[in-house]
């Protein structure tokens, strides 16, 4: 098969597309001929090796996959040869196969397509985890959700106003926050133009009950300024690059929380309870609640190229690669 490896980490156009054998499908494994999968900021960290997860060389990263399933090893009840599903790899995507857990799959509905499906569940997993089991957000709750228009912070704007709460979004682009309105959004703060805390304040009569934080650095300083009484700050990422302190008089001020959000860590020790997520989330896109925005499309071989999409900001929600044959 062919695959897009990483040999050595360094940056995007270091990955080469190479024909590379798979590994034998072992017990309670599926072998999956992808069809497409989803980018996202841990591939470009994986391949820098700056990823908490440091897979042995080569490998090809990619973190999620849409696909068909064509082989099934020992003990694999729950799938067969034809099915269509999506999963979780944690990375070998960027490939024409990929082998993976059984547990790291579900079922793709029929009426989603594999360039939708293989957008969905990293993103909008990892938002509804933390809105649902670690905010616990509430109907009528203030949300405000920085980074909204990319991949996460998307998904979090479409799950916020699903769940019920009044969402305001950030980001530094007047034409991305366009999108974020049209996905949800009820207010969107362009944070290039100034500091956001004040209006955040002004707009929520005291402070955002719960914040969504993947940026980091600055924003998440500025968080815990407009957060309101008994609020809940999500730590998701830090694509500023910097991984902020928190004072931690303002935590007791604010009488808030700051709560962490590591996804992949509990697919892990909870699996039921995330598959049950998604199982709601795709009945949310069939009811038209949840609209996966997917503004880029590349071709296998050009993987370094939709990193690179990723990197410099230019993806509205999520790219895809695809992969023919």
């Amino acid at each position: 098969m062919k695959a897009m490896l990483c040999k050595a980490y360094g940056p995007p156009e270091s990955l080469v597309l190479e024909e590379t054998p798979i590994a034998p499908v072992g017990d309670n494994e599926v072998k999956i001929r992808v069809r497409a999968a989803g980018v996202n900021f841990p591939d470009v960290l994986m391949i820098q090796g700056l990823y908490q997860f440091k897979p042995p060389f080569p490998f090809a990263p990619g973190c999620e996959c849409a696909g068909d399933v064509i082989e099934v090893g020992a003990g694999v009840t729950g799938f067969k040869p034809g099915d269509r599903v999506v999963a979780m790899t944690g990375h070998g995507a960027f490939a024409e196969e990929v082998v993976v857990r059984a547990t790291k799959c579900l079922p793709l509905p029929e009426d989603v397509d594999y360039v939708t499906g293989s957008a969905f569940a990293l993103t909008y997993g990892t938002s509804y985890y933390a809105l649902k089991q670690r905010a616990q957000l509430q109907p009528g709750e203030w949300l405000l959700v920085h980074g909204a228009s990319g991949g996460v912070g998307l998904s979090a704007v479409e799950i916020g106003r699903a769940m019920g709460a009044q969402v305001i979004g950030t980001g530094g682009n007047d034409e991305k926050l366009k999108t974020v309105l049209a996905h949800g959004a009820a207010h969107v703060i362009n944070y290039a133009e100034g500091e956001f805390r004040e209006e955040v304040k002004t707009l929520t009569g005291g402070g955002a009950d719960v914040i969504y934080d993947p940026v980091g650095g600055d924003v998440f300083d500025q968080s815990l300024r407009c957060i309101g009484w008994d609020g809940r700050l999500l730590v998701i990422g830090f694509a500023s690059g910097r991984i902020p302190s928190a004072p931690a008089n303002l935590a007791l001020l604010k009488s808030c929380s700051i709560v962490g959000v590591f996804w992949g860590a509990w697919t892990e020790r909870d699996p039921a309870a995330n598959r049950a997520n998604l199982d709601e989330l795709f009945q949310w896109y069939r009811e038209g609640k949840l609209k996966p925005n997917v503004s880029h499309t590349f071709p296998l071989a050009d993987t370094a190229d939709a990193l690179y999409a990723l990197i410099n900001r230019e993806v509205v929600g999520k790219a895809v690669v695809t992969i023919d044959g």
